[in-house]
């Protein structure tokens, strides 16, 4: 995008569900507000969020005589994380020429050792560390079937997604949220979670989620409109140009599976708040389309040769038009309708990222 929200829409004298929305349909564009959502939804359209909340996951370190940032990312089974070490201050590149067994000190007397490269031995971004802190467990090395979580439709993983990470007991007290150098200003924990959110887990916010407060949620419910809930745990999300998203952890309710299969068989729309919603949902569907309650890891990836088979309709922010996730919106409303979109944005001036404005896709419905 052109233009990018440097700052939330409060500060910006909006309320929340102030910010735009441009509701890209195959009969034409529209503007309006976010608060406007419930005059494109029908009775009996489902909406499902994501309950997940975001982490203060940025901590700050040294490694010998250089500060860094560690952006701690996701929580593998057997108590390690994957974590990205980039240099001090917002916008920073990330730290090359790291190596294995290397220890970062953090705050509190804690100790960070960087176990190996993630996914694979030649990945040069991302890190499994064990964190070694006072009164902390102190994470056991991964064994080798665990070094990487499953990576497709299929489910992995049996550590209860409820369990409190000691991790996270440590970025209570000494961490921060992520931010990058478009947000020159620090904000509160509070401006970087949704309405929804309520299990803690995400190293980054499901912005989708962002615009929608009290009030429009009881607006969509007296409309007629479902609410029901996924939890999908988002990591660091400053991926490279093209990098297809990562295995992350994610729950799919039996109610929520049930609704689904209800909505889409009344030929009503199963609409997805964000990419997160989307790919919990696409990686318990059956060949048949049907969706059945599931919880693990999800590696899918969608796009032109996976397209979505159960949302039939997307709310999401704007990102950079190289973002790995511009597949996945295409995977749903098709790249025509997508690309339209987005040209119709940057034209109209709608700021992009997670404190920006809106898009509501609505393809058309299957037949």
């Amino acid at each position: 995008m052109k233009n990018v929200a440097s700052k939330p829409a409060e500060e910006r004298g909006l309320t929340r569900d102030g910010v735009r929305m441009l509701v890209a349909t195959t009969d034409g564009l529209a503007h309006a507000r976010f608060a406007d959502l419930p005059r494109f939804l029908a009775p009996g359209d489902l909406l499902v969020v994501n309950t997940t909340a975001t982490l203060p996951a940025a901590v700050d370190g040294e490694r010998g005589p250089s500060a860094v940032t560690v952006h701690f990312s996701t929580p593998l089974d057997d108590g390690t994380w994957v974590a990205e070490l980039r240099e001090a201050g917002p916008g920073r590149g990330r730290v090359t020429g790291a190596r294995p067994g290397e220890q970062i000190s953090l705050a509190g007397r804690a100790t960070l050792t960087l176990l190996r490269r993630y996914p694979e031995p030649d990945s040069d971004r991302l890190w499994i560390v064990a964190l070694h802190a006072p009164g902390e467990t102190r994470a056991r090395e991964p064994a080798a079937h665990s070094r990487r979580p499953a990576g497709d439709r299929h489910l992995a993983g049996d550590r209860a997604a409820e369990d409190r990470d000691p991790v996270q007991d440590y970025l209570d007290r000494y961490g921060r949220p992520i931010r990058y150098s478009y947000v020159p200003k620090p904000w509160p924990l509070a401006a970087y979670q949704t309405v929804f959110s309520r299990e803690p887990g995400s190293a980054e916010m499901p912005s989708a989620g962002r615009p929608f407060t009290e009030r429009l949620v009881l607006d969509l419910i007296a409309a007629g409109v479902v609410i029901a809930p996924i939890t999908l745990h988002a990591g660091v999300a400053s991926l490279e140009t093209r990098e297809p998203p990562l295995p992350e952890r994610f729950r799919v309710p039996a109610p929520t599976a049930r609704l689904v299969n209800l909505t889409r068989s009344a030929g009503r729309r199963v609409v997805a708040v964000g990419t997160t919603v989307t790919r919990a949902l696409e990686s318990v569907a059956g060949p048949d389309g049907a969706v059945s309650a599931g919880h693990g890891w999800t590696g899918l990836v969608l796009g032109e040769q996976n397209p979505a088979a159960v949302v039939t309709g997307l709310i999401t922010g704007w990102h950079d038009p190289e973002a790995s996730h511009l597949a996945l919106l295409e995977a749903v409303a098709g790249q025509a309708l997508v690309k339209a979109a987005y040209a119709d944005a940057d034209a109209a001036g709608y700021l992009g990222h997670e404190f920006g404005d809106s898009c509501l896709l609505l393809p058309p419905l299957p037949r």
